[in-house]
């Protein structure tokens, strides 16, 4: 991998504003449920709900989005995505100023916020293959793992301390203002981009159905995608509920909580820092097994946080090892993603996943919200926790690399 080098004028611009807008959403991390809980004081049953119900009419809604997309230029789409997104963001300031803010406005816009991140990932995706050829792949996926966890470490501590100094929903404004930027960065990027490719005949009938049945017949994609829809919702189902053990019954503090989650964030700049350097040397298959089986280990500790100084040190040191293995994992899962995606079923390859993993995780979060009400949240932690130990069974036992695409247009040859 040649790490230091520059992906071009272009990506640049696309690394940008990936850069602004995942600062924003860092910036408001888990704000729906905080507000939930010390606005319109909701449970743990209530906050799972709006998590859940976001995740899953979010993905019916952008159900369509894949098909249509294929075979469209993916920066407008992008930037449609992003205004889609501030705008409807911006209504939730706006109610809580009027004193009208209420739950189903909660729920409205994460449903929006929801088919909107599914648009916005699958074109993007899409672009950036179309973008860089397949050796620079790892770097780009690299970098933005480096980047997101770079604002993962500098938003949560931030939006907390906003939330403290200016009110509750301070922190969704800045995303919303994000996302505008975002737009900005993108249609910067300037240059022709790379027309859709199109196979002979019309686009298939199926739609999304096309990405699923495309992902389930492929050797390496199937696993992958099974792995990560069932790791992801085991993961989401936690957030919500942590939230509540350690905001509402532990009596942690807003900035205490963004705090247990911003600074283990480190281990995201080394682990994706490490996977360009481990592939070389050890290769793809054996680095995507090895994180996958190691981010694993950890989510179980979390059922046994307690409160004051230890509580928040032990959430710190457990997050710290889940954060640094899906860091070595995630851009090393991408790019096989990528790489192993035929050229004209990338948008609806990557609709079909996101939609999955969203659906999925709003299934299950949903589930553990009930669960959470009859054991209490500690409890359906550590369930999720032991469970998460059983997906590494799901990972590839081989990766075979992709044939070579024709390289797209360099920057330099398309501006």
């Amino acid at each position: 991998m040649r790490g230091g080098r520059s992906l071009g004028r272009r990506f640049e611009w696309l690394w940008a504003a990936y850069a602004v807008s995942a600062l924003g959403t860092w910036l408001a991390f888990d704000a729906f449920s905080l507000i939930a809980v010390i606005v319109l004081h909701a449970g743990a049953t209530e906050v799972a709900v709006l998590s859940a119900a976001g995740l899953a009419v979010g993905a019916v809604v952008a159900t369509p989005l894949g098909p249509w997309m294929e075979f469209r230029h993916k920066r407008p789409v992008m930037m449609t995505m992003d205004l889609v997104r501030c705008g409807v963001l911006l209504t939730v300031p706006a109610a809580y100023a009027l004193g009208a803010l209420t739950f189903v406005q909660l729920l409205v816009v994460a449903v929006v916020v929801g088919a909107a991140d599914i648009g916005f990932t699958a074109a993007s995706g899409a672009f950036v293959k179309s973008l860089l050829p397949p050796e620079d792949l790892l770097t780009a996926n690299a970098r933005f793992e480096a980047t997101q966890w770079s604002a993962t470490i500098l938003g949560p501590p931030l939006g907390g301390a906003a939330m403290g100094l200016f009110g509750p929903v301070t922190t969704v404004l800045a995303n919303a203002v994000s996302f505008l930027l975002s737009a900005a960065g993108i249609r910067a990027i300037g240059g022709a981009e790379t027309p859709p490719v199109r196979t002979d005949g019309p686009p298939p009938a199926g739609g999304l159905l096309e990405g699923w049945r495309y992902i389930l017949a492929h050797p390496v994609l199937r696993p992958l995608f099974f792995n990560t829809a069932l790791y992801n919702a085991l993961i989401m189902v936690s957030l919500p509920l942590l939230a509540v053990l350690m905001v509402g019954d532990l009596g942690f503090s807003a900035w205490q909580y963004g705090l247990a989650f911003s600074v283990p964030s480190i281990g995201g700049l080394i682990g994706s820092r490490l996977a360009r350097r481990l592939v070389p040397r050890f290769g793809e298959r054996r680095v995507l097994l090895t994180s996958g089986w190691l981010r694993a280990c950890w989510p179980v500790g979390l059922a046994f946080v307690g409160p004051g100084t230890a509580g928040l040190v032990l959430v710190m040191v457990v997050e710290l090892g889940v954060i640094m293995s899906c860091a070595v994992f995630n851009p090393v899962y991408a790019t096989t993603r990528l790489r192993q995606t035929d050229a004209d079923r990338v948008a609806r390859t990557l609709s079909a996943w996101s939609v999955t993993n969203k659906a999925t995780a709003a299934a299950m979060t949903a589930l553990w919200g009930l669960l959470a009400g009859v054991t209490g949240p500690r409890a359906a932690i550590a369930i999720a926790g032991v469970l998460v130990l059983a997906t590494p069974l799901l990972l590839p036992r081989r990766v075979d690399h992709a044939p070579p695409e024709p390289a797209p247009l360099r920057a330099e040859e398309a501006a």
